[in-house]
């Protein structure tokens, strides 16, 4: 492929050397870069990519996009000069990889909760329709029926593009994603076009990164600013930031509430552990999912197979059959007698909603135990405000271990309990070892009580000093049920 039909959508300031050499690849770290690739260098939060052009250029990198030339060039490599490489390096990916996205329908998530579950479910449904699909999310990629390990949310723009252009290659005709606001932030989404995208709700997260709540809304509302006007955007009415996130953009707004008039309206008529039954816009419908916020959630995936052009009726039959995502509100049943619920909440209002989701079905006939923890090297301020409403909202918390990351459990642990007040003290206990703190939480349940183990959710790893060791709260639990048979 010639490097100069790569960049017809970019901005360049200057060309040193032959814009028509042939290139094999495109790489943004130095170590992957192989003769014939492109290296473009960006400026990252950890390190600049300018210090990593000569190692490049070593290895054999055939041209380099770059926002400062280096003095002088060296001969036989292509130099281009552009005022953002982060933001262009998404676009020649893009070009790179084919435009996968104009050959099939993307739909993009965003918002602090609801992602992925929002996500896989429109993959699961799509697919279910008879459609091929292509997911990209925390959990897993898929493209079909196989599936792709992921290490990010979203990854990076040549990652992200290269799996997308596979996705159209074979024959996907949508493809769903979720994108955190580190990725709209980081423009890793630059250069794809949304046929669609959904804002879930916005609440306090990843404050290590973006330092203030306004900066991380900003970085959501990013994504809607840059939709053109054949895409469509569905926000949330519930949320008070649901019409801060589209009040600039070009696309076809519509809304969904549970509370106020919108476009797709859901309201409770009855709800188990098991499942509810919905009124979706008037129409009556059950589905396997559990709690309020899950009811955002389908409201957004029905929102969106609408707009995509499915009729109602077809979306609401496929949607009952959906089962939950992996690690959200996952619900087992001990031979005792009492119930385990496995769910990713790791932010404040995520515990909150379900907590409240466990209490409007127990309705006060059984205690709810709770064991959390929290992430190390992140949002430190969060920690006691969980610690806080998983006491306000439990009978019982057990604070114990997540992924410490570099950081000391017990560390961590201490800075939860900072979040509990004089009268919650004495229900609230710390138990370092995550597993011994699930044993025990089970060891004090009783018949009709319900344990939820927040925070890892699909995990299947505690992150400890930069290395991933096996635990899976659901493989615990398991374990912890076939000793009580």
């Amino acid at each position: 492929m010639k490097f100069q039909n790569l960049l017809k959508n970019i901005e360049v300031k200057q060309i040193v050397g032959d814009a028509l050499v042939e290139v094999s690849g495109i790489n943004i770290d130095s170590r992957l870069v192989k003769p014939g690739d492109i290296f473009v260098a960006v400026r990252g939060t950890q390190a600049d990519g300018h210090q990593f052009i000569p190692k490049a250029v070593a290895a054999g990198a055939c041209a380099v996009v770059c926002e400062t030339l280096p003095d002088p060039c060296p001969e036989g490599v292509t130099f281009v000069q552009v005022s953002d490489s982060e933001e262009t390096v998404g676009k020649v990916a893009t070009a790179f990889y084919g435009d996968p996205t104009s050959r099939m329908k993307l739909v993009g998530v965003t918002g602090t909760n609801g992602k992925t579950t929002i996500a896989t479910l429109l993959y699961e449904m799509f697919m279910a329709m008879g459609f091929k699909c292509g997911l990209c999310s925390t959990v897993c990629n898929y493209i079909g029926d196989t599936a792709y390990p992921t290490e990010h949310t979203t990854p990076d723009p040549i990652t992200l593009n290269r799996l997308l252009g596979q996705m159209a290659d074979e024959g996907c005709q949508y493809a769903f994603m979720e994108c955190s606001s580190h990725a709209i932030h980081q423009k890793r989404i630059g250069g794809l076009r949304f046929a669609g995208a959904i804002f879930t709700n916005l609440t306090r997260d990843h404050m290590d990164y973006h330092k203030t709540f306004e900066n991380y809304r900003d970085a959501k509302k990013a994504f809607f600013d840059g939709l053109d006007d054949k895409a469509f955007a569905i926000t949330n009415l519930d949320d008070k930031n649901g019409l801060v996130m589209t009040q600039n953009t070009k696309a076809t707004v519509k809304t969904y509430s549970q509370m106020r008039v919108a476009d797709f309206h859901a309201k409770i008529l009855e709800m188990s552990f098991e499942g509810m039954l919905l009124d979706v816009n008037g129409t009556e419908v059950h589905v396997r999912q559990v709690g309020k916020f899950n009811v955002s959630n389908l409201l957004a995936i029905y929102g969106a197979a609408v707009m995509l052009g499915r009729e109602p009726l077809e979306v609401l039959t496929v949607l009952s059959n959906l089962k939950s995502v992996s690690g959200r509100f996952e619900t087992v049943h001990s031979p005792k007698g009492y119930t385990a619920i496995v769910d990713y909440a790791h932010t404040p209002d995520a515990l909150v909603n379900v907590l409240n989701a466990i209490q409007e079905v127990l309705c006060h006939k059984g205690e709810i135990i709770t064991v959390c923890g929290a992430g190390g090297n992140r949002d430190k301020g969060k920690r006691p405000q969980m610690a806080y409403e998983a006491a306000r909202l439990s009978n019982k918390v057990i604070i114990t271990s997540d992924n410490p990351r570099f950081e000391e459990p017990q560390d961590i642990v201490n800075d939860m309990l900072a979040g509990v007040t004089g009268d919650q003290k004495d229900r609230v206990l710390s138990v370092v070892d995550r597993k011994e703190a699930i044993r025990t939480a089970c060891m004090l349940a009783k018949k009709g009580d319900v344990i939820l183990v927040a925070g890892k959710g699909h995990e299947n790893y505690q992150d400890v000093k930069g290395v991933k060791h096996h635990f899976d709260d659901k493989e615990v639990l398991a374990e912890i049920f076939a000793s009580q048979k």
